[in-house]
C-alpha cells in the first residue's frame, strides 16, 4: 500500500509541475515582441479527446482536491487533515484551476457533446472548481471541504447522462 501511496504523490508532483511549466511558458510567451501571429496559430485548435482530458487532467486534479482534506479516524486516533503550508495551498490550488479549465477544455470544438446538459455540466465544473479556488485563496479548510460536493456532483451528472458502458465519454 505504501507503493501505491508513495506512487501516487509522485504521480501529483508531476501533474502539478507540469502545471508549473505551462503557466512559465505562458508567462514567456506573453513576454515576446509583438509580432502578428499567423491566423493559424491565433485559433485554438483542440487535440485532446474528452476521455483524454479526463483521465489525465480532471481525474488527477478531483483527487488531488478530494484528498487534500478530510478527516481519518483510525485507531490510534483522529487525523485532520488539510493544507498547512502555502505550498500546499498552492498545489491544491493548482489543482482546483485545472479543473476549471478542463471545463472550459469540454466546450471546445468537437468535444462539445450538445449545447444543452454538456454546457450545463461543464459550466457547473467550473463554477464548482472556481469555489474550490475562493475557499484556497482564503485558506478555508471547511469551505474547501464543502466544495468538494459540487465537485463530485458535476462529475455524477455528467457520467450518468454521457459515459457509455465501457467508460468512455
Amino acid at each position: 500500500m505504501r507503493l501505491v501511496h508513495w506512487l501516487f504523490l509522485i504521480s501529483a508532483a508531476l501533474f502539478v509541475s507540469g502545471i508549473g511549466f505551462l503557466v512559465a511558458s505562458a508567462r514567456t510567451a506573453q513576454q515576446t515582441p509583438d509580432i502578428e501571429p499567423p491566423v493559424e496559430a491565433r485559433v485554438a485548435t483542440p487535440v485532446a479527446s474528452v476521455k483524454q482530458i479526463m483521465q489525465g487532467i480532471v481525474a488527477p486534479a478531483a483527487t488531488a482536491v478530494f484528498s487534500s482534506v478530510g478527516t481519518i479516524v483510525r485507531t490510534s486516533g483522529i487525523e485532520e487533515r488539510a493544507p498547512k503550508t502555502d505550498q500546499e495551498w498552492e498545489a491544491v490550488g493548482n489543482n482546483a484551476a485545472a479543473l476549471v479549465e478542463s471545463g472550459n477544455l469540454l466546450m471546445m470544438g468537437d468535444r462539445a457533446v450538445d449545447t444543452g446538459d454538456w454546457t450545463k455540466i461543464s459550466r457547473a465544473l467550473i463554477d464548482a472548481g472556481t469555489v474550490a479556488l475562493k475557499a484556497i485563496e482564503a485558506k478555508n479548510a471547511e469551505a474547501l471541504l464543502a466544495s468538494g460536493e459540487a465537485i463530485n456532483e458535476s462529475c455524477d451528472n455528467c457520467h450518468e447522462k454521457y459515459q457509455r458502458s465501457d467508460g468512455a465519454p
